[in-house]
């Protein structure tokens, strides 16, 4: 149970998604923008109201169109209290961000996979159920929502459980975590592209959370912390439900 974190936010359910809801165009630009795909936020909110943008190929609206959808599920899975870090809701996301564009979606990989720009070699496809497992541990340990939820993307990213779309996937776990327990989600925004890339390398091949921790903790919108600490000062005058 999350009663508080450590800047002081009161969880509030209601408050988090309606927030992150908000923000999906926003949400979507910075994912696909984060793995090259240059869109203009107007092009990426014209491609969710299910019109084709001329200069982008299929693929990339796809990309986008699925990244929009899999928020969708996330909200659905919060609103029924059906959200859990577990192996069946990584592959029902993956499921709808990897549609069309990773070698097989919905399942973990069974082959052999590298990361561009890394000597780090993630498991043989036969060890990823254990090392679900081991992920699933290790998360579960944390007391921290933060940590929690941060831990499960970087996992995720280094197991690479899936043939592409890890990163993605690894962040609505996160995200699907945070959203859960009623607290803001992390969201890199696609100018601090080269940073996070650094970072992720570096994590790769040391296995060192903590810069990438404090990195993620930095992407979260002060505005927005500021909301639930003053939602926490005034007792949840929000009106909704506070829900831990």
């Amino acid at each position: 149970m999350f009663t508080e974190s450590k800047w002081g936010m009161k969880p509030n359910i209601p408050l988090a998604k309606q927030l992150a809801k908000r923000d999906v165009p926003a949400l979507v630009y910075d994912a696909v923008n984060l793995e090259g795909v240059a869109m203009t936020l107007p092009e990426v909110q014209t491609i969710l109201d299910g019109i084709t943008v001329g200069g982008h190929r299929i693929s990339d609206q796809n990309m986008a169109m699925n990244q929009a959808k899999t928020w969708m599920r996330i909200f659905e899975l919060v609103d029924s209290g059906e959200f859990f870090f577990n192996k069946e809701t990584a592959l029902l996301l993956h499921n709808i961000a990897g549609e069309e564009e990773a070698l097989e979606w919905g399942k973990f990989r069974s082959g052999y996979v590298s990361i561009t720009g890394s000597e780090y070699e993630p498991p043989a496809p036969q060890e990823l159920d254990e090392k679900w497992d081991e992920v699933q541990s290790l998360v579960e340990s944390y007391e921290d929502i933060y940590d929690r939820a941060i831990t499960a993307f970087l996992q995720m990213a280094r197991v690479q459980f899936f043939w592409d779309v890890n990163k993605r996937t690894g962040r609505f776990m996160m995200n699907g975590i945070l959203l859960s327990c009623g607290f803001p989600i992390i969201n890199v925004p696609a100018k601090r592209q080269q940073e996070f890339n650094t970072l992720m390398l570096d994590f790769y091949a040391s296995n060192d959370m903590e810069p990438m921790n404090k990195f993620l903790r930095s992407c979260i919108d002060e505005r927005i912390i500021k909301n639930f600490q003053l939602d926490l000062k005034i007792g949840g005058s929000t009106g909704q439900k506070q829900s831990s």
